[in-house]
């Protein structure tokens, strides 16, 4: 597949998704400017005291993540794809007072923008599946990170991703045979959006991310999963606790989402 291609079919769908996004209840954008953390207890448990740390942020959106990491006392760097996710990232940490800083561009462009080392790189939540090559990927994470840095990534199972929209049945491939290429009306923050955008995505299982990550000279220090999300984006959910939900037919099942600490050695 050209890269030009995906790359703009999903800058543009990314754009059309930004502007509802900030207005959603699903990112309660209002609150997070009086001070409520985006982040999750999944992604926190890997990440400890973060307060002097430098960390860059792949695939960050409009943010709040980045955000929140600088309130915790970070020194932050976003990067996102999405043009107009990136001007809304930084008049949101101009609302916020924050002095987190946002690049946009492609991940795989990233070294043409920034030329740092971070003690920490993060990415979370349906982000790699933007992307068709892992390899390459995971040599930027390695990149830019110091030696002994550690590279976080929180992010859906990829079992979530073989069903169709109901949960009623497999309807994708677990291994990365293809571009997904798929037409979607709304968006996960808000189903009834007036927007369509066509997009492409590649689906990734553990084996081809655990071993890019372990072929770049990145050792897998912990491993772990959730048979929940920490967000109601899928159909037929149910909470079952305190922003943890499930697919109610499918109980605890199947695993939703995994996470991922690794230390460059």
């Amino acid at each position: 597949m050209d890269r030009n291609e995906y790359l703009e079919k999903n800058r543009e769908s990314w754009n059309k998704r930004t502007a509802v996004h900030l207005e959603s209840d699903f990112y309660n954008n209002e609150d997070f400017i009086k001070g409520n953390s985006s982040l999750n207890s999944i992604e926190l448990d890997l990440l400890g005291d973060v307060s002097g740390k430098k960390i860059l942020h792949l695939q960050c959106h409009f943010g709040q993540d980045s955000i929140s990491l600088s309130r915790m006392g970070a020194e932050v760097t976003g990067m996102d794809l999405s043009d107009e996710a990136i001007n809304a990232a930084i008049e949101l940490a101009k609302k916020t007072n924050q002095s987190t800083k946002f690049i946009c561009c492609d991940v795989y462009d990233l070294p043409s923008h920034l030329n740092e080392k971070f003690d920490i790189v993060f990415t979370s939540y349906g982000t790699i599946g933007w992307l068709p090559d892992m390899d390459k990927w995971a040599n930027i994470v390695q990149q830019f990170l110091k030696p002994g840095g550690e590279f976080i990534i929180a992010e859906f199972h990829p079992v979530v991703w073989m069903f169709d929209d109901d949960f009623t049945k497999v309807g994708y491939n677990y291994f990365n045979v293809e571009p997904i290429q798929e037409t979607e009306s709304g968006t996960y923050a808000d189903p009834n959006a007036n927007i369509t955008s066509e997009y492409i995505t590649w689906n990734h299982p553990l084996g081809e991310v655990f071993m890019s990550l372990i072929n770049s000279g990145l050792s897998i220090a912990e491993m772990h999963e959730f048979d929940y999300s920490p967000y109601d984006c899928f159909s037929h959910t149910e909470e079952f606790e305190p922003a943890r939900f499930r697919i109610k037919h499918l109980d605890n099942k199947i695993p939703m989402v995994y996470s991922l600490r690794c230390v460059k050695t």
